[in-house]
Order: C-alpha cells, then sequence, then structure tokens
C-alpha cells in the first residue's frame, strides 16, 4: 500500500462576497414582506460574509455548478499542478446542474482535461469527503499515481426567491394569512453559500514545499438509527419517512417548493453533535486511531457558530480534548458552502504558511442529511 498526499488545494469562490446587509437584495425577497427569520439566523450562525453564483445587478445565475468546480481546478493548475498527469477526477455536490450525466463528467467536459478515470458521489456535506476518499483508496492501492478532488455548491441556484413564488401565488389563492414559505425553507436560505475546491493527490509528496500526508479517512452513517433531516425532492411527512417528488405531480412541485432544501431545525439540533462528534469519536478513540493530545490543528466543518461550543462538550464527552485555540474555521468570512467546505478551509490554512513539518491536523465534515459524519487524519511533512 502506498502512502498518499495532498501536494495543493485550490478555492474557488464566485463573484464579491455578499455581506449581510445585501443578502436578502441578492437571493431576492419571499412574498410581499422580509424575511421574519433572518436576523435570529445571522445572528445565530454568525456568518459576515458569503458568495453566490448570482449577478448581483441582474440577479441571474453567473455560473453552474459544473463551472465552480472547473474553476477550482483550473487554479490549481495556476498554482502548479500539471493537469496532464492526472489520470482520476473524483466530484463531491450536493446539488448537480442536471439528473443526469453525473456532475464529475460535466467538469471533465468543463475543463477538458485528456480522457482519465471520472466518478461522481452523491450526498450532502460528505460528498466533498467521499470523492477525496475515492481518490485516496485508488492512489493507496496503487491503481493511479495522480488524481484531483473535488468538493462544490450552486446552493443559490434554488434559493433564488423566483422559485418560491409559485408557492406563495398558491397560497394566496388558498386565502392563507401566513403568505411566507415554511420555516425549514426560510432557515437554509440564510445558511447556505456557493464555492468549490480542488486538491491534487499524488503518491509522491512535494520537493519544494509542505505536502499534507493522508493518514486516515473515517466516516460512518447513522441512518439506522434516526430520520431524514436535511433533504430536497422531497416532503417529510408525520411518520419520519419521506415522499419523493417523482410521487407529486409537476404543478404540486411548484406550488409545495418540492425541490428546495428543507431542514428539521428540532432534529438537527437534538441530535448533530452527538451522532456527528461523540459518538464517532468514541469509536475512532477505542480503536487508537488517534492521540487527540497530538493534535495541532482541528478544522470543523460546521453549519452554525451556534453548534461551536457544543461541538466542544461533545469533544470532550467523548474524551477528546483538544482546545479552542488550536481550531481553525472561515465559517464567518466564506460561509457554508456545504461539500465544498473543507477543501476552502484546509486551502487557507495551507497557504497561510502557518503549517510547519510534522504538525498533524484533524479535520471534522458532518451532515445532516439522515445524520452521517467524516473525519480525516493528515500530517504535514
Amino acid at each position: 500500500m502506498k502512502d498518499v498526499y495532498i501536494n495543493d488545494i485550490a478555492a474557488y469562490l464566485p463573484n464579491e462576497a455578499v455581506d449581510n446587509e445585501n443578502i436578502e437584495r441578492v437571493l431576492g425577497q419571499v412574498g410581499d414582506r422580509p424575511s421574519r427569520a433572518k436576523r435570529l439566523i445571522l445572528r445565530s450562525n454568525k456568518i459576515k460574509t458569503r458568495y453566490y453564483a448570482i449577478d448581483p445587478n441582474t440577479r441571474q445565475a453567473s455560473h453552474t455548478n459544473a463551472q465552480l468546480t472547473a474553476n477550482a481546478i483550473k487554479k490549481l493548475q495556476e498554482q502548479g499542478t500539471n493537469l496532464e498527469q492526472m489520470e482520476l477526477l473524483a466530484c463531491g455536490t450536493t446539488m448537480p446542474d442536471q439528473l443526469m450525466p453525473n456532475h464529475a463528467l460535466m467538469v471533465h467536459g468543463e475543463v477538458k482535461m485528456q480522457p482519465l478515470e471520472v466518478i461522481s458521489t452523491a450526498g450532502i456535506c460528505l460528498s466533498g469527503i467521499t470523492a477525496l476518499k475515492y481518490a485516496y483508496n485508488a492512489l493507496k492501492a496503487g491503481d493511479k499515481e495522480y488524481a484531483i478532488a473535488t468538493g462544490s455548491e450552486n446552493a443559490s441556484a434554488i434559493m433564488r426567491a423566483e422559485n418560491f413564488t409559485p408557492e406563495v401565488d398558491a397560497k394566496i389563492q388558498q386565502l392563507e394569512s401566513n403568505l411566507e414559505i415554511a420555516f425549514e425553507k426560510d432557515f437554509l436560505r440564510w445558511m447556505l453559500s456557493d464555492g468549490a475546491g480542488a486538491i491534487a493527490l499524488s503518491t509522491t509528496p512535494n520537493t519544494d514545499k509542505i505536502s499534507l500526508k493522508i493518514n486516515k479517512i473515517f466516516s460512518v452513517s447513522y441512518a439506522n438509527e434516526l430520520d431524514a433531516c436535511m433533504y430536497a425532492g422531497c416532503e417529510k411527512l408525520e411518520d419520519g419517512t419521506v415522499k419523493g417528488w417523482r410521487e407529486y405531480t409537476p404543478k404540486e412541485w411548484l406550488e409545495e417548493s418540492i425541490f428546495s432544501v428543507k431542514q428539521d431545525v428540532k432534529l438537527l439540533n437534538e441530535n448533530i453533535t452527538y451522532y456527528t462528534v461523540q459518538k464517532p469519536l468514541e469509536t475512532m478513540l477505542e480503536q487508537n486511531m488517534f492521540d487527540p493530545q497530538e493534535i495541532d490543528w482541528f478544522l470543523p466543518h460546521y453549519s452554525s457558530n451556534y453548534f461551536r461550543d457544543e461541538v466542544y462538550e461533545k469533544m470532550k464527552n467523548a474524551k477528546c480534548d483538544i482546545p479552542q485555540e488550536k481550531w481553525f474555521t472561515n465559517l464567518s468570512e466564506k460561509g457554508n458552502t456545504g461539500s465544498a467546505s473543507i477543501y476552502i478551509i484546509l486551502e487557507e490554512l495551507l497557504h497561510s504558511d502557518r503549517i510547519k513539518k510534522g504538525d498533524k491536523l484533524l479535520c471534522y465534515i458532518p451532515e445532516s442529511g439522515r445524520f452521517s459524519t467524516a473525519f480525516m487524519l493528515l500530517e504535514a511533512v
């Protein structure tokens, strides 16, 4: 089995940063009044700026998901990665631009790289790390020597106000007084944003700068224990099951905003940190996968600063006390970009020159879709 190294990382964030005062101007206002939930949610998540693949003047889409991803790969090339060496492209995203062909094939077409193996991984936040794990395993097994893995999101494509107009209009026709979209939909309009990251992998480390050796990628699902929590293209029923989009009529797709992203906030708050932090860390430490005392950097991808202290409490419950002064996140400046977040966090830290040889990093990537999680152990060489 070969060692596998992250030799470079690139991030791409579209357009100019959007601050909290302009967020509803860019996404658009749903209904006849501004969102009443927006300020509460923004105060809680502590996100100050984020990026949208939306032209702020025309409010039209400026990039597709595939284009965001391709731009991250092109930045890798600008930074010195030889794309012609690549033998594998693995791409993860939550919401591709189309049902088929798969996202990675569309990215391959955008970048116009040479023929190579291409795979797309599905999921939500974990899709970026599962793409990376596929590439890691291919290199570790000796099947390939060079690969690129990506994580990307274009959440704004379905968060613009126009997508909710038919639902609000339907409520007017039904003479309902509350002409707003439901909280589980409105909640995520102020939580999600756009961006892409790309990682260049090799079986040999850099000779002139730091590489990050991948020591372990651990992931686990608890879908056997809990219902869906974050979902799209379906509705969650009272018994906890979901009814998929194919069981609704096209008229209902519009009037019920079936394809919007929704969050069961109560289920999230009650379970997210136990199932994505404490329980998996207990398993990892029982199996002696790492020593918390040796971790120099903890890179958490959490959706909201609201969870920061709770994440720390659950870490301590699992006897994994990594002090918060060792934590690194850029959520407040670059937003919650889902599957791209860990790429964008890693990219900033790696290029900050703060990592030194011998440093050990622990990355945390949770997913509330149906409660699953991943941790990645890296070592600077």
